[in-house]
């Protein structure tokens, strides 16, 4: 099972964030990620960039999941953007996005990297848990959010 503790910090959950379109995103998250964890934000940003070249990971309900592999890395890595304007991200339903979840694996994360990507996007895929992510007004309660079950399972 996977922990959310494990994939962001506080400093990796962001809110209200107002960014014009997905190439300012991709660009906002490879930032943070890079000054988070050590890494180069334009080795991000053509990760996630040549990713969505695939197809967009806009998966709908104006949820999105840019992922990929990275060099660099020792374990898998996220963050999570509240934005305050949805934007246009191509996604499959063709619904602006507001809710953005990304993540960067190690290259020879195979299994690992899928089953990560699976349970977010099982989580992303809860109404009850996305209405609470919509409703949060700061990074701390998003960060509660999604951390908040791991207390309540560890005791």
């Amino acid at each position: 099972m996977i922990h959310y503790s494990d994939l962001l910090t506080p400093g990796t959950v962001l809110a209200g964030v107002t960014v014009t379109n997905k190439k300012a995103l991709l660009n906002l998250v490879a930032t943070v990620a890079a000054q988070t964890h050590d890494l180069d934000a334009r080795a991000i940003v053509a990760t996630l960039t040549e990713r969505e070249r695939i197809g967009s990971t806009g998966f709908g309900n104006g949820i999105a999941i840019p992922h990929g592999r990275l060099d660099g890395l020792d374990r898998i890595v996220g963050l999570f953007v509240h934005l305050q304007h949805p934007i246009d991200f191509q996604a499959i339903d063709e619904l602006p996005v507001d809710l953005v979840f990304m993540m960067l694996s190690p290259i020879g994360a195979g299994a690992e990297h899928l089953k990560a990507l699976a349970n977010v996007s099982r989580r992303l895929r809860d109404p009850a848990f996305v209405a609470k992510l919509r409703g949060a007004g700061s990074p701390d309660a998003l960060y509660a959010l999604w951390t908040g079950d791991e207390s309540r399972d560890a005791a």
